[in-house]
């Protein structure tokens, strides 16, 4: 017998029915939504590698570091995403094996959802934050990126977050050993002031001689320091119709003109465009402050940004471009503070205010170290060369890098037209004599081709 409720039971029954696959498919669909969300790719592009650049360089100048130091600042976090590229992109190969005591990166795990280009930049970051003081800056730009990434893909991004951090360890552990911390403790650069000829410290602050032995830093490619010792400079003369004092004369006259113009000066232009002395001081009665500003390694990091952004290289190619000329860049320093502390030269402000004119002063402020040969012109040399056969010859490009100081853009037809006007500044500037710098480009110049010959990145 059937119940009088039955219609009124199945009615019921079939409303909760109903209801449950209702919640069942929205359960469904928000299992689904999530699950998107959580394989959506973390998007990454060449810029956000620009941006930590700029992070690093931003850092670096907050915290004042001399040329050399800069440079092996750069070189270690970009070898550490250069490895890590390496490991997703068969197109480029593992330094390990190329670059001194540089072991083979861990191993990827290939059961992870690793992200190769997050993992690289957070290998960058976490490198770049061993290296300089201001720890604190690194991290708040590191946490803000965190952040983004671990809201797009959690899965990836700690996957990702956790090679790069290994990565990291062990580029710090390689880097540890290149003798940076011995030469923390080495003594002071000696003056020896009874032999005309050598260096002695330069006005406003009388500074000692920096880095005296950074020849003792674990070179990157090259076999050592001194595989690249340059032709000798003239020798010292004071007699006038000497090779020497015909330099020193050029020095002081070119300066003096350009003071005579003023403004209106081409060379004075070139001078201050090319100047990336990171630490200039300047002294009025009893106050002194600090102008600070990029390395030379920094301006040549600056144009292979500029490089990158009008070749429109995509991440890999970027990261592959930033390392190769960081590497010319360090061990062009190397190369370059070697024979600077060997020959010792003193600097032609010294020379001239003691002989020609006491009250001469050049274009630009005389950098605490020894004359001979012009880092300017070996980093610029070492860098031109890389960059051309990254990039191409008569790569035109308008360099925009001291707008930030204040300064023009320059425009220049080739990377090498760029190193020749950087290496020319240091005579506008009253920094250098004419060997230092001719033979200072052709110094880099031979590295920066030693660099592309042995240097196996890219197949």
């Amino acid at each position: 017998m059937n119940s009088p409720n039955k219609k009124y039971n199945n009615s019921s029954f079939q409303k909760v029915f109903k209801g449950q696959i209702a919640f069942l498919y929205f359960f469904l669909f928000l299992i689904t939504l999530t699950s998107c969300q959580k394989k959506e790719e973390i998007n990454i592009t060449p810029d956000d590698f620009h941006n930590v650049v700029d992070k690093l360089t931003e850092v670096m100048v907050h915290d004042i570091f001399s040329p050399p130091v800069a440079s092996r600042i750069y070189n270690y976090p970009n070898i550490a995403a250069y490895e890590v590229i390496s490991q997703g992109n068969k197109a480029y190969k593992t330094l390990s094996g190329q670059l001194h005591g540089l072991k083979p990166i861990p191993k990827i795990d290939t059961t992870k959802a690793i992200n190769f280009k997050v993992a690289a930049l957070v290998a960058y970051i976490e490198v770049g934050k061993e290296l300089v003081f201001s720890e604190d800056r690194i991290e708040v730009y590191r946490d803000s990126l965190y952040n983004s990434w671990s809201s797009s893909n959690l899965n990836s991004f700690n996957d990702s977050k956790a090679y790069g951090l290994q990565v990291a360890a062990h580029i710090k552990d390689w880097l540890a050993l290149d003798n940076y911390a011995q030469t923390r403790t080495m003594p002071k650069f000696s003056v020896n002031t009874e032999d005309p000829a050598r260096w002695q410290p330069t006005p406003p602050d009388y500074m000692d001689g920096i880095e005296p032995h950074w020849r003792e830093i674990r070179p990157f490619i090259i076999d050592s320091s001194a595989q690249f010792t340059p032709s000798k400079h003239p020798d010292f003369s004071l007699e006038k119709e000497s090779q020497f004092y015909k330099e020193l004369i050029e020095t002081y006259e070119v300066g003096v003109k350009i003071k005579e113009e003023g403004e209106a000066s081409e060379k004075l232009e070139i001078a201050q465009f090319w100047d990336c002395n990171p630490y200039v001081s300047t002294h009025k009665g009893h106050l002194m402050f600090a102008t600070k500003k990029i390395t030379p390694g920094a301006h040549w990091i600056g144009i292979c940004k500029i490089a990158s952004k009008k070749a429109n290289s995509d991440f890999d190619k970027t990261v592959y471009a930033y390392t190769k000329t960081s590497i010319a860049i360090a061990d062009a320093f190397i190369s370059c503070w070697d024979e600077k502390y060997r020959s010792n030269l003193i600097r032609p402000e010294t020379l001239i205010n003691q002989h020609i004119d006491e009250n001469w002063e050049p274009v630009l402020q005389t950098p605490p170290f020894p004359e001979y040969t012009s880092g300017h012109s070996v980093v610029s040399g070492a860098a031109s060369i890389v960059l051309t056969d990254i990039f191409g010859d008569n790569f035109e490009f308008n360099d925009n890098t001291e707008v930030q100081y204040g300064l023009p853009i320059r425009s220049f037809m080739s990377f090498n037209k760029a190193a020749e006007e950087a290496a020319i500044s240091r005579l506008y500037g009253g920094i250098h004599y004419r060997a230092a710098i001719d033979l200072g480009l052709d110094q880099g110049r031979e590295l920066g081709k030693f660099v592309v010959q042995k240097l196996q990145m890219a197949n």
